[in-house]
């Protein structure tokens, strides 16, 4: 790789850190372990959910519907990140060539948006139904969900590609070619570059805004009228059942946002939380709502728990 006053040209390949804890590098294999553990979790307790929406006539309704796509999504999301980081911290594989990381940053950034927006859309599938509830079937029709699953997805991935197009046309000269994370994080890659990286934060920052800000202000609305709407029931069951069918949604916002916000501005200020840290608290971002989500809905969701029960007990008299 040629170098000129200490500048690399762009890499062909990229080496991961991992989490550079210093003087416990060897003990790096054992953070694997938790890690791996939510990954199997997540695969099968997402599997399961998807098989049981599938399976089960009754849970053909866009709230099931949108549960299966976000547990579609965190799947996808969970299996993009998770064997490259087992490949660092157990066989010691931390290089990737640039393009396959760009090609990485796409798909991750793309979940990320994707699940964003069906979190929206389940947002406002329980407003329409605890608001408006002798709408709900008029106007959440079988075609409108299906649009709504194709534009959440197609915004997702057409924002992102600006990201890689201005690395791979603008940034030409690097410090280094160690990117200090476990997967191709666009502002992690952006640091690395010597030149001017203003468009670069700049386009993140408004992509991230579109995406992220916007359905976080539009769930947080939908949540507050939904909350206006349910204090005003006269019925003391009628209010404890809109609550029970919100909760669940209400943890998996949380929990997404919050981590989503945390790494978001830790990676853009000139933060003093250590790096290992921060590489921790990101991956867990990413592996954190895959894992939690089959278990909230799982536990709330009561028509999920009976069609849980009655699977393994036909499983197990036959």
């Amino acid at each position: 790789m040629p170098i000129t006053n200490g500048t690399v040209f762009m890499p062909s390949v990229l080496t991961f850190i991992g989490i550079p804890i210093h003087g416990l590098e060897t003990i790096q294999c054992w953070i694997g372990i938790p890690f791996c553990a939510m990954y199997i979790i997540a695969l099968v307790g997402n599997s399961l959910l998807l098989t049981i929406i599938k399976s089960e006539p009754s849970l053909h309704e866009p709230m099931y519907i949108f549960l299966a796509m976000l547990g579609a999504t965190d799947i996808a999301l969970s299996t993009i990140i998770v064997p490259n980081m087992l490949g660092i911290f157990w066989f010691h594989l931390p290089d990737i060539y640039f393009d396959v990381c760009l090609f990485q940053m796409w798909l991750i950034h793309t979940f990320q948006g994707i699940e964003s927006g069906v979190l929206l859309a389940m947002a406002l599938d329980r407003y329409v139904a605890i608001c408006y509830p002798l709408r709900h079937a008029t106007i959440f029709t079988r075609q409108l969900v299906t649009h709504i699953g194709i534009g959440v997805t197609l915004r997702a991935a057409v924002l992102v590609i600006p990201c890689l197009l201005l690395i791979k046309c603008r940034l030409k000269f690097y410090r280094t070619k160690l990117i200090s994370h476990t997967y191709c994080e666009h502002m992690a890659l952006v640091k690395l570059a010597t030149e001017d990286v203003y468009i670069n934060k700049f386009y993140g920052l408004l992509g991230a805004f579109i995406v992220g800000g916007l359905d976080f202000i539009l769930i947080t609305l939908s949540y507050i009228q939904i909350f206006i709407t349910v204090f005003h029931l006269t019925q003391k069951e009628a209010r404890l059942k809109a609550f029970n069918t919100c909760i669940p949604h209400i943890c998996v916002f949380f929990q997404f946002y919050l981590l989503a916000f945390f790494s978001f501005f830790t990676h853009r200020s000139r933060s003093s939380i250590p790096s290992y840290i921060h590489i921790t608290l990101s991956n867990l971002y990413l592996l954190v709502p895959p894992f939690f989500n089959p278990l909230v809905y799982g536990v709330k969701i009561k028509h999920i728990q009976d069609k849980v029960v009655k699977m393994f007990c036909s499983k197990s008299q036959a």
